[in-house]
């Protein structure tokens, strides 16, 4: 006789927004400081193309690099949750600051590393002349926020473990607003008072807001848990299993990045006016993707807690269910871009060449928004459930078989910015498709 399984109470739409909404906030916060200082440096009166585009090249390369070397915050929040989920919390309260330590040696590492080859990068990107040289001035001081981004990215891990958003929120915003403020002003200057610093202004107001954020980070870290910065000289033995799911989400990143990369390079390649469109387009995508993301959090957080307490049908539920929330914010944000559609590329940039190349292709950014809340929201649940080495794989197929097949095959036809784009919907179908399916076949029988 078959036991007849209990039916479990699903999560509840109060528990999923407690945790979505702050992180949807504070996941906006960190896009909205690339956008801002693309928004104002495209509006400088002296090239202000070439100091647009190499914002935005900076910016792209700044958000994959950091997405690189920030999958300690997956993968601490992942083994935080899942522990607070079967009552351990005690097995890791060494590991966090050992894992906080470690990633400010690697941020440390990362900025010698790429600081003095600035130039070698960037020309990768095929930028050159005036933009190479905006490019290489803007990185060199925007890079040294690095160690105040990375260990912050590995305070707000734990948050999420903790299942509370709301501190982090807190720091972003405050970020977010000093960002705002000092980007004007250093930008454009203060007649009397504060000389322009232009394109370098941007970059420092960037440095002064992620250190607002750290400050704010370790106030709330020390307060709020009773994990502290105390080094043990005993090794957690939760700290191997942590760095190889770092390491597998590194590689699912650094797939993630070439991607990117790819669509940077080419859209560089084919004019200034083009990556400064590209620029643009990639930095509202970042920004729709960080805020559908949101509920990817909450689905980060729940779900480990609920694969630590074997709760499978809850676990069901909540995939249903944040994949609904997250596909209506997807055709909310698309639909409020498409009213505004010609608005929104003139707040970025005046020249009628960016923007005819903006105004061309941002339809096809905004129609693959629900496409991307699906792929967002399970790759949210199975970093959540540790799965990183199947989120590897899925991202390395999708680049490699997927988005740079594609893109060969439109920039041939002569496609450009139209065949970017293409690629990225391609990208997307595959690894949205790729994550339901597997997400199918392990969990809905056990639910």
């Amino acid at each position: 006789m078959h036991s007849k399984k209990v039916k479990q109470p699903k999560v509840s739409f109060q528990e999923i927004n407690k945790i979505a909404i702050p992180a949807i906030i504070a996941g906006v916060a960190e896009p909205l400081i690339s956008l801002t200082d693309i928004a104002i440096i495209g509006n400088v009166n002296e090239n202000s193309v070439e100091a647009l585009a190499a914002a935005g090249i900076v910016g792209s390369f700044l958000s994959a690099l950091i997405w690189v070397i920030a999958q300690t915050k997956t993968a601490i929040s992942a083994t935080v949750s899942q522990h607070l989920g079967n009552n351990r919390l005690h097995a890791v309260r060494t590991l966090v600051p050992q894992t906080l330590y470690f990633n400010l040696a690697l941020s440390l590492v990362i900025y010698i590393t790429t600081a003095f080859f600035a130039e070698l990068i960037f020309s990768a990107y095929n930028a050159e002349g005036l933009i190479l040289q905006y490019t290489k001035s803007y990185y060199r001081i925007r890079a040294l926020g690095y160690p105040f981004t990375l260990v912050t990215f590995a305070i707000f891990g734990v948050f999420r473990g903790l299942q509370n958003t709301l501190w982090a929120m807190k720091c972003s915003l405050v970020g977010a607003t000093v960002n705002i403020i000092l980007s004007y002003i250093l930008v454009f200057g203060i007649e009397g008072i504060v000389p322009s610093y232009h394109i370098e202004g941007a970059a420092v107001a960037s440095v002064i807001a992620q250190l607002s954020m750290l400050l704010m980070a370790i106030y709330y870290y020390l307060k709020k848990t009773n994990f502290g910065f105390k080094l043990r000289r005993k090794i957690n033995p939760n700290l191997k299993p942590l760095l190889i799911m770092s390491f597998n989400l590194f590689l699912r990143t650094l797939a993630l990045n070439i991607a990117i990369y790819m669509a940077n390079a080419y859209a560089t390649d084919y004019g200034k006016s083009f990556i400064a469109a590209q620029s643009i387009l990639m930095n509202i995508w970042l920004f729709f993707s960080f805020f559908i993301d949101g509920y990817a959090n909450a689905g980060n957080a729940i779900g480990g807690r609920l694969l630590g307490a074997k709760a499978y049908q809850k676990l069901w539920l909540l995939s249903k269910d944040i994949s609904k929330y997250a596909v209506i914010i997807a055709l909310s944000l698309s639909f409020i871009c498409f009213i505004f559609y010609d608005q929104i590329g003139y707040v970025f940039n005046k020249d009628s060449d960016v923007l005819a190349a903006f105004s061309s292709v941002f339809w096809i950014v905004l129609l693959m928004q629900p496409i991307n809340a699906i792929a967002f929201m399970f790759d949210g649940i199975f970093k959540g459930l540790g799965e990183a080495k199947y989120l590897r794989n899925v991202l390395l197929i999708a680049t490699l078989l997927g988005f740079a097949p594609t893109l060969l095959i439109c920039d041939y036809f002569n496609l450009k910015l139209h065949g970017i784009w293409i690629a990225f919907t391609v990208w997307m179908l595959i690894r949205g498709g790729a994550l339901v399916i597997q997400f199918r076949l392990k969990y809905l029988n056990k639910a």
